[in-house]
């Protein structure tokens, strides 16, 4: 049920709060409701997921654009110190008017880099304590190793690479 709502915050310059709010009430109330219909109870739960991301990405924007714009003052200031990339053209255009040098994010290749590297990283990071618990040593090492070559990835082509304030 968050797929859409946690996608588009960060790609949309016009989804807001409101958006985000129905995308994840358009996520969840299927998600609970999809099991008990006969038709659909006999699918493989994995099949839902087509049918929940559509109504979360239908109420997503239904949410956005039945409430008003949040302030261009706000959107700005994010966009400058974020610098997302996605649908943001029109603020885009607003910066660049204040501030003709700035730079919009070129580095979409690095970032995917970066976010596979931390869910890998992430992944293992929540494993490794499970491991320990239930003795699987091997497989805790394994993971701490993928924690350590993920930490240092992650150090040197994102951490380092941010913008001094």
């Amino acid at each position: 049920s968050y797929v859409a709502a946690n996608i588009l915050k960060w790609h949309w310059w016009r989804f807001n709060s409101n958006g985000f709010a129905w995308g994840m009430i358009g996520g969840l109330i299927p998600a609970l409701i999809l099991p008990y219909i006969p038709v659909i109870n006999s699918m493989l739960p994995l099949y839902y997921f087509p049918i929940i991301l559509l109504i979360s990405i239908v109420g997503c924007i239904w949410g956005t654009y039945t409430a008003p714009a949040t302030d261009t003052k706000v959107l700005k200031e994010f966009y400058k110190k974020t610098r997302p990339w996605g649908f943001w053209k029109p603020i885009h255009k607003l910066v660049l008017a204040e501030q003709p040098d700035f730079q919009k994010n070129k580095a979409f290749g690095r970032d995917m880099t970066n976010v596979a590297v931390g869910i890998i990283w992430q992944t293992a990071l929540v494993a490794a304590p499970i491991y320990l618990v239930v003795k699987q040593f091997n497989s805790l090492a394994i993971a701490l190793m993928i924690v350590g070559v993920g930490t240092i990835i992650l150090k040197k082509n994102w951490y380092d690479k941010l913008e001094k304030e």
